[in-house]
């Protein structure tokens, strides 16, 4: 690892945290409240909020400050049913055309919603519609991405999809990897950190209660369905318990533990380039992303002065910075303009799969919850904390359609994900036998 990629200076913690560090919020712990809400990041920051605005005052609980976990970490990629697909290219197949069509149409709709929601509460977190470009990267990847436009287009009514031949690349990324590419209109970016600090403002606004350094140490229902809860601060009850947890839930609460895959995912920051350099290689200022197993996902910064990558640089836990090497040199393979330049900031966080690959929200023995993001949950989980919200208030108009998953687990599968390395040394060599040839250093 030469230490001349990185710039003096270089910290292992978000970059986003430059401008919006997660907040603690000291808030004592009542004895007894309505709802109790288990996770502070955006799943359960827009299930307070929801509820709020409809009267009723939620307690929000992290054993980490508000908003610390993916939530602050991801890369602020938005798009709304742009994700369903994006890793398993048989959903008609497994789940039904017309189940998918619902599906779609729900995740569409989400991404409207969640831009309403922006503009009402008025939340500063440099959103745009920048529209994203997701890669192929071999030829044969072409068919699930014109698939995938299909799909969106026929839940929009338009054509908010199309595809992009090679010899259009060039117009999207300075690269010659990428065989085509697919370009969703629905989609765009926004600063996570930003946002997640907005939305708890806003939740506490709406009379929510916020409280960082709390650990959920275990709970029991009650013959009446209430709840009681033992946490490090102390026992509390509650008439609703929800959990909002996603790639941080544990042994607190087995039953979700054992359907959720934590994965950690990487990203880097390089240093400020200026937006000419940024624009040469980013030509639109997308968010972006591609169709590999081991994917990357990338995007200018808000201030479109430096490049922000993302990927599974190590399918263990690992240094953030040795992850860090290796993600520049995905960079720099990817986008050979960038050699030389270095990188600022090297950080990770959790993110959680189902072993359908789908988000799962619902209700289970009581508990509310909205879990796994599958790597896409800025949009996805703060639609699914509405959701959630509407089920603790009694109901909605229209049942959310991934409330209807099944959420499975396996045999023997107990929340450590044991199997990992083996699943990442397998996507490498399917990677590499679809023509992908960049040394990736997966561990």
């Amino acid at each position: 690892m030469s230490d001349a990629i990185f710039a003096p200076g270089f910290q292992d913690t978000p970059y986003w945290w430059e401008a919006a560090p997660p907040a603690e919020s000291q808030a004592a712990l009542p004895e007894t409240a309505e709802v109790v809400i288990i996770g502070g990041g955006i799943a359960g920051l827009s299930t307070a909020l929801e509820l709020g605005r409809n009267g009723v005052k939620a307690l929000v609980l992290d054993r980490e400050t508000i908003g610390w976990g993916a939530s602050s970490r991801n890369g602020g990629a938005l798009s709304g049913a742009g994700s369903l697909g994006k890793v398993r290219a048989d959903l008609k197949e497994a789940f039904g055309a017309r189940f998918v069509a619902e599906m779609a149409e729900e995740g569409e709709a989400a991404f409207e919603d969640f831009a309403a929601l922006i503009e009402r509460e008025s939340l500063d977190c440099d959103f745009t519609r920048s529209g994203r470009f997701v890669g192929a990267h071999a030829a044969k990847a072409m068919e699930g991405l014109k698939r995938r436009a299909e799909l969106l287009n026929e839940a929009a009514g338009a054509e908010e999809a199309f595809v992009v031949p090679r010899d259009g690349v060039a117009a999207e990324i300075a690269t010659e990897k990428y065989h085509g590419g697919l370009v969703m209109l629905r989609a765009g970016g926004l600063h996570p950190a930003k946002y997640v600090r907005s939305l708890a403002q806003a939740a506490a606004r709406h009379g929510a209660t916020l409280a960082s350094g709390v650990a959920l140490q275990g709970y029991a229902r009650q013959a009446d369905g209430s709840f009681v809860l033992e946490t490090s601060k102390g026992r509390l009850h509650a008439k609703h318990l929800m959990l909002a947890t996603n790639g941080y839930t544990g042994a607190a609460t087995p039953w979700f533990q054992r359907r959720l895959i934590p994965v950690a995912s990487y990203m880097i920051a390089t240093e400020e380039l200026g937006e000419e350099r940024v624009r040469r290689a980013l030509p639109k200022l997308r968010v972006y992303g591609d169709t590999k197993k081991i994917l990357y996902y990338f995007r200018p910064s808000p201030d479109h002065r430096r490049i922000l990558f993302g990927g599974r640089a190590s399918f263990v836990q690992t240094d953030p910075k040795l992850a860090a090497a290796t993600l520049h040199r995905f960079l720099v393979d990817l986008i050979p303009d960038l050699v030389g330049v270095r990188i600022t900031h090297g950080w990770k966080g959790n993110v959680a799969f189902a072993f359908d690959m789908m988000p799962h929200v619902g209700i289970q023995d009581g508990v509310h919850y909205a879990l796994a993001c599958n790597g896409s949950g800025v949009v996805g989980m703060t639609h699914f904390g509405r959701v959630a919200a509407q089920q603790i208030l009694g109901g909605s108009n229209r049942v959310s359609a991934f409330a209807r998953l099944p959420f499975e687990t396996r045999p023997l599968y107990t929340g450590n994900p044991w199997f990992m390395p083996i699943v990442g040394t397998a996507y490498q060599l399917r990677d590499r036998l679809d023509g992908w040839r960049v040394k990736t250093g997966v561990e």
